[in-house]
């Protein structure tokens, strides 16, 4: 069966599902590997180097799997094969017309999103990989950003006294800005309201703040806060967020809206000169005033709407993705479509097959019935067996 590699249509990507050398590893797997023209070298994998992996250059791909690091647009959904497999990050709740439209199609869908937070899965949580590009490039931005030293210096013509910044939000991309903005001098401070976090905190170099409102969830996740506990919340952080020089909020909840975590009058309360990066503008934003992709100013606060932040580093981030790209399709089959749907990491990030919707959140939003993977009894699996 062939894999179709498929060029990114959405605005300022430079990102690619599969580099050269993952075409490699999944030939020897038995699969075939077309890619679209073009198609890696905004992160600069050239066509010539596809094809000394392997693979063929197509202007019109047409595999019974596809590969792509966004969803696709509703234009896009009508040339992707009927029946056929598609991996990438969907974000059903943020597109629920592509899902629709894949749906009809009878595409099985495998969405990154939704990946159990499981240990065996790590080496395929592209959400984690590129929430650590994420994580890096927010602190870079703060620091191209800010008017001031992010390290304390000390010099002839006086004393510079490190940048204050705080890190809300330290899951993967959390972990990494902390590390980065400690890496460059400032003195970082950090705040989650998972109880797991303080010690993750602490061990890449922040100081952890605790205001007494915790919201732990199955999986390492955090549940949704109650209408009294956001208060409390934005009550308690008001003085944590007047002393920040910078606040990089990096709160995501996949597929769904990001959390606001900074009110339009926590920010007035911020001093002039001060800078917010927003990694999680892409979904909408962790502050009221954020704006995805652009810089906004509010009482002399920059508030920065980081959108896409991977795409800035295009070629390490494709290599992470496809990475994870290789190992899941290999739960998916071996130069065959053929998963194992008794497998909890096939089951979980399968959104749809077969004109049925798999994912109950999606379903519901589409006014659909949810329905369970089905898992074949052992005399189907030896027809299936049989008929090959």
């Amino acid at each position: 069966m062939k894999i179709s590699l498929v060029a990114e249509s959405r605005a300022g990507e430079t990102r690619v599902g599969l580099t050269p050398d993952a075409v490699k590893s999944l030939i020897k797997e038995g699969w075939t590997v077309e890619v679209e023209r073009g198609a890696g070298a905004r992160s600069h994998f050239s066509d010539d180097a596809y094809r000394e992996a392997g693979a063929t250059i197509t202007e019109s791909p047409d595999g019974e799997v596809t590969v792509r690091v966004n969803p696709p647009t509703l234009e896009e959904v009508a040339r992707v094969p009927e029946g056929s497999l598609h991996l990438s990050f969907l974000s059903p709740l943020l597109a629920l017309d592509v899902v629709r439209a894949l749906v009809e199609r009878r595409v099985t869908v495998v969405s990154f999103d939704l990946l159990p937070r499981i240990s065996r899965a790590q080496y395929m949580d592209a959400l984690s990989s590129q929430a650590t590009v994420s994580g890096y490039r927010s602190a870079l931005e703060a620091a191209h950003q800010l008017d001031r030293f992010f390290p304390l210096l000390t010099t002839a013509a006086g004393t510079i006294r490190p940048a204050k910044v705080l890190v809300m939000g330290v899951g993967v991309a959390g972990l990494q800005a902390i590390a980065t903005a400690k890496r460059l001098g400032a003195r970082v401070r950090a705040y989650d309201v998972r109880s797991a976090a303080k010690e993750e905190a602490e061990s890449a170099g922040a100081t952890f703040v605790d205001l007494g409102v915790t919201a732990d969830a199955a999986g390492g996740y955090a549940r949704e806060l109650t209408e009294e506990e956001k208060a409390r919340q934005q009550a308690a952080l008001v003085d944590e967020v007047a002393a920040a020089d910078v606040i990089i909020t990096t709160a995501a909840v996949p597929g769904r809206r990001a959390p606001i975590l900074l009110t339009s009058a926590m920010v007035e309360a911020m001093a002039d000169g001060s800078l917010i990066v927003d990694m999680a503008a892409d979904g909408g934003g962790n502050c009221e005033l954020t704006v995805a992709g652009e810089v906004v100013t509010h009482h002399g606060v920059s508030v920065v709407g980081l959108a896409n932040p991977p795409a800035a580093m295009g070629r390490h981030a494709s290599t992470m993705y496809a990475n994870n790209v290789v190992k899941l399709l290999a739960l998916y089959g071996h130069g065959e479509v053929a998963p194992d749907w008794a497998d909890e990491v096939v089951a979980g990030t399968t959104l749809t097959s077969g004109g049925r919707v798999h994912h109950r959140p999606t379903a519901e939003a589409l006014g659909v019935e949810a329905v369970p993977v089905a898992v074949p009894t052992p005399t189907e699996t030896a027809d299936a067996e049989e008929s090959k």
